[in-house]
């Protein structure tokens, strides 16, 4: 019997309790003359012992798996000859994994005599902790469905106790993803600080050149390291002004059409086909980038006279706004429709023609959210490394011109963390430094973003 049909039979036996609840709270029903003399319903009250079966049950399962490994190899390790069981660390480990193998019947070869008998009993030390976990959890599962079962009466507050248990369930999730967010952060602040031991803060922030080589032999020549952030700032900046310069009139003509002046039938078929944009892979938009716009862009410069390169910020730029478009054109459309029909109607009826709606009533009523769904735009535009990748190139020039090649923080994270890294060099802890600035210069842009969203909401509550 595995874990996964042992999760099976749990839940078998879950299903089991739920039913006899239910059954318990039905005849109770019945005795006193239909289920409005109980003070939940029978649903509620089989809810509840299947809760009480399920959960103390996975969750000593889950922990007897957490645990189980590590005791039966400090077991083995102890009862192994004397000689053996005082090799350092590695060697010992390395001893355990043969036991291991051997007990799996994966090692060939000849093999000294202890190594046999402590796989034999390493065999014998899994059998019986998975059938005594197996034994103790169908015990606590039985006595607890026994214990629930005897507790439902008419009175007995189940509902309130499930919605109490979905409750601490929504929390524990809500805990989850807080607790794995300031993990996430304080990981890149540490690795970023100790990067910020060996390169000045100031040199980073404001330094012109941007070269993370660092010497490998001692006296090696143009390998002493060059970590001046200004041009991926500057590169970073220059793709997501284009980007936005595409996305947000595109976007927001596409959203005034749709909400004011599409009929049903045409919004029904082209606001699907516009969102689907919004569903294609960005490495297919890299692929787009890289073989049609950047080549048309070249060939189109150097037909007027232009020096383009061959991948340029123009291109990236392009691309990335064609691919931000559904995003604003949505938040805009969501925006635009909660403005109340009243304001709308209002402005109809004193004569004006529907493009002065739109710049008279809806656009002022609209301009926070608006503003907000662009500025979310922008942390996405920011954010975005693929097409980068493919169409920008990775040079790090200071330059403001879009027919240059450029490269962003983004790029330039990936490109540090490519292959077997030590993350005791400068160059590799660069990477954590870039993160901690995206991650501060996005988190400002999403807390102004929702502000401004907040203040719009606040309007018409």
């Amino acid at each position: 019997m595995n874990t996964l049909l042992f999760v099976v039979i749990i839940l078998c036996m879950t299903s089991f309790a739920y039913v006899m609840g239910q059954n318990r709270s039905l005849h109770g029903a019945l005795s006193l003359g239909g289920v409005h003399h109980l003070n939940s319903l029978p649903f509620y009250h089989g809810v509840l012992t299947a809760l009480w079966c399920a959960l103390p049950s996975l969750t000593v399962l889950v922990l007897w798996k957490f645990f189980d490994g590590d005791i039966v190899r400090a077991i083995i390790l102890r009862e192994l000859p004397a000689e053996i069981s005082s090799l350092p660390k590695d060697e010992l480990g390395l001893v355990m994994n043969q036991i291991e193998n051997i007990a799996h019947g994966g090692f060939p070869g000849k093999t000294p005599w202890y190594l046999l008998d402590a796989a034999d009993r390493f065999s014998q030390l899994q059998a019986i902790s998975w059938w005594a976990m197996v034994a103790f959890i169908s015990s606590l599962m039985a006595i607890i469905m026994v214990i629930s079962w005897a507790r439902i009466h008419h009175e007995f507050e189940a509902r309130r106790k499930v919605e109490n248990s979905f409750k601490l369930a929504l929390l524990a999730c809500s805990l989850v993803a807080i607790f794995t967010t300031v993990g996430i952060v304080l990981s890149v602040l540490f690795e970023s600080l100790r990067f910020f031991h060996e390169v000045p803060l100031f040199d980073f922030l404001f330094g012109l050149q941007w070269s993370p080589q660092i010497a490998i032999r001692e006296g090696q020549v143009a390998a002493s390291g060059s970590f001046g952030a200004v041009p991926l700032f500057t590169g970073t900046l220059l793709v997501a002004g284009i980007a936005m310069f595409v996305a947000v009139p595109a976007g927001l003509m596409s959203a005034f059409y749709l909400s004011e002046y599409a009929s049903r039938k045409t919004r029904n078929i082209v606001k699907p086909a516009l969102e689907i944009l919004a569903g294609i892979p960005t490495v297919v938009y890299g692929f787009f980038a890289a073989l049609t716009v950047a080549p048309f862009i070249k060939n189109l410069g150097e037909s007027l006279g232009l020096t383009v390169a061959s991948e340029s910020a123009l291109a990236a730029g392009l691309v990335m706004g064609i691919m931000i478009i559904p995003f604003i054109s949505s938040l805009a459309d969501d925006v635009i429709n909660a403005v109340p029909i009243s304001l709308k109607e209002g402005a109809l009826g004193l004569g004006a023609t529907p493009s002065e709606t739109i710049k008279t009533v809806i656009i002022p009523a609209a301009l926070p959210g608006i503003v907000g769904g662009v500025l979310l735009a922008v942390s996405r535009a920011i954010g975005e490394t693929m097409i980068v990748v493919m169409a920008a190139g990775l040079s790090a020039n200071l330059t403001a011109n879009p027919l240059e090649a450029v490269t962003t923080i983004t790029v330039q994270i990936v490109t540090l963390l490519v292959g077997d890294q030590e993350f005791d060099s400068p160059k590799t802890l660069a990477a954590f430094a870039l993160g901690l600035m995206l991650f501060i210069s996005t988190l400002i842009l999403n807390i102004y973003a929702l502000r401004v969203v907040k203040k719009h909401r606040e309007r018409y509550e």
